[in-house]
Parts: structure tokens; C-alpha cells; sequence
């Protein structure tokens, strides 16, 4: 097993004492097997919660609490942990069912995502937080090398893009719906449209205020 993961436990930096927690990290509960990634991954989402918190109050000494848990809420989501777990190719490592795998569930962010929390929480069981703390700080100082809030709110456009594509396999389509005011202080409505579906509208001092604006509601309805 230790040779199954091994390009795994590289790019983790973390070699298992009981590989059979990363098995079980790995395993999606559509797998007819004794056991899933399940549990594992909702210890793994307690313990990065931790983390995160931790990791933003010592690098952003001077953010406020506001700005530390919204800061915290672009990164602990499904969107977030998928990215980390890209990161980590555990796409190419996931065991699911033959249905899951003919429905793309590789490339699903809840599935993704679900398998980060896991293997997190795996080297929880099998070592410390202390190394979970490790491995998940060096991932966002490389995935986050500018981490404040003007660099992760700055473009909800593209986080949401990446979204839609794993999700839809197709990009957002944002389209002017009305403006008004005087030319000094015009105001652009916008709607966002996915396969030809509205899912947010809104409104801004500039196309690009009202498309984030937008964006920024579709990956709210989207994570509900």
C-alpha cells in the first residue's frame, strides 16, 4: 500500500505509519466496501477549521476578526479544499464506484473536497495536529502567496468559472440587463446565466462591480 501512494505521500511530504488511514481517506462512500472516507473527513473538517484560523491570525497580524472569518470562508469551502486536493492529485488517487467513476466524479469539487478533509483527518489519527498543521500551511502559502482579503475577494468571476467547470463542464455567460442613471453615475444591472439558467442578478457603478457581484451570489446559491 505504501507503494500505491507513494507519489501521494511525496507530495504530502508526510509518510503513513498505518497506511490504512490513507486507504480509508481515499475510499468514497459509493464504493461497496466496510467502510468510507466519511467520518474521516468530518474529523479532518473540525481540525482544518483549526488550522486555518490559526494560520490567519499570526500572518495577518493586523486583520480584523470580520476579515479574518471571511478570509477563512474562501478557503474552508468545497471550492477551496478542491483546489487543495488538485494540489495534491488526489483525483488520480480516489476509489469510487464504477457509476461514480462513469459520472465524472473525479473531477467533482464535493468529491475532492470531501477527500482532502479525509486525508487530513487521517494524519490527524496517525500522527499529530501538529503535522497537519505543517503540510496544510506550506499548501496555502504556495496555492496563496498574497493572502488577504483583496487578493481572494478580488475575483469571484474566476473562482466561480473553475466551479461551473468542474460542476457543468461549461463557463458562466453574464449579460447587461438594463442601465440607468446619469452618464457620471451610471448603474449596470447584470445577469448570470449558466446553460442558458439565470442563477444570480446584480447590480454595480461598472460592469465588472456588477458582474463580481453576480459571481459572487451564484457561488453562494451554488454552495447551498
Amino acid at each position: 500500500m505504501i507503494t500505491e501512494y507513494e507519489e501521494l505521500q511525496e507530495l504530502l511530504r508526510y509518510r503513513f505509519k498505518n497506511p490504512s488511514f490513507l486507504k480509508e481517506a481515499l475510499t468514497h462512500k459509493s464504493c461497496k466496501s466496510e467502510y468510507s472516507n466519511e467520518r474521516l473527513e468530518f474529523l479532518g473538517d473540525a481540525v482544518l477549521d483549526l488550522v486555518v484560523g490559526e494560520y490567519l491570525f499570526f500572518h495577518l497580524p493586523k486583520a480584523t476578526e470580520g476579515e479574518m472569518s471571511k478570509i477563512r470562508s474562501s478557503i474552508v469551502n468545497e471550492a477551496g479544499f478542491a483546489k487543495l486536493a488538485k494540489a495534491l492529485k488526489l483525483d488520480k488517487h480516489i476509489r469510487l464506484s464504477n457509476a461514480e467513476e462513469n459520472n465524472n466524479g473525479r473531477e467533482k469539487i464535493s468529491i475532492l473536497s470531501d477527500a482532502f478533509e479525509a486525508v487530513m483527518g487521517a494524519i490527524y489519527l496517525d500522527s499529530d495536529y501538529s503535522n497537519v498543521s505543517k503540510i496544510t500551511n506550506r499548501m496555502l502559502e504556495e496555492l496563496y502567496p498574497k493572502i488577504n482579503l483583496k487578493e481572494l475577494f478580488r475575483d469571484y468571476k474566476t473562482t466561480l468559472q473553475e466551479v461551473t467547470q468542474a460542476k457543468f463542464g461549461v463557463i458562466p455567460d453574464y449579460e447587461l440587463q438594463n442601465t440607468s442613471g446619469p452618464d457620471h453615475e451610471k448603474e449596470f444591472e447584470i445577469a448570470l446565466m449558466i446553460n442558458g439558467v439565470e442563477y444570480a442578478r446584480a447590480s454595480g457603478k461598472s460592469k465588472k462591480a456588477a458582474q463580481q457581484e453576480a459571481a459572487k451570489k451564484a457561488l453562494e446559491k451554488l454552495k447551498g
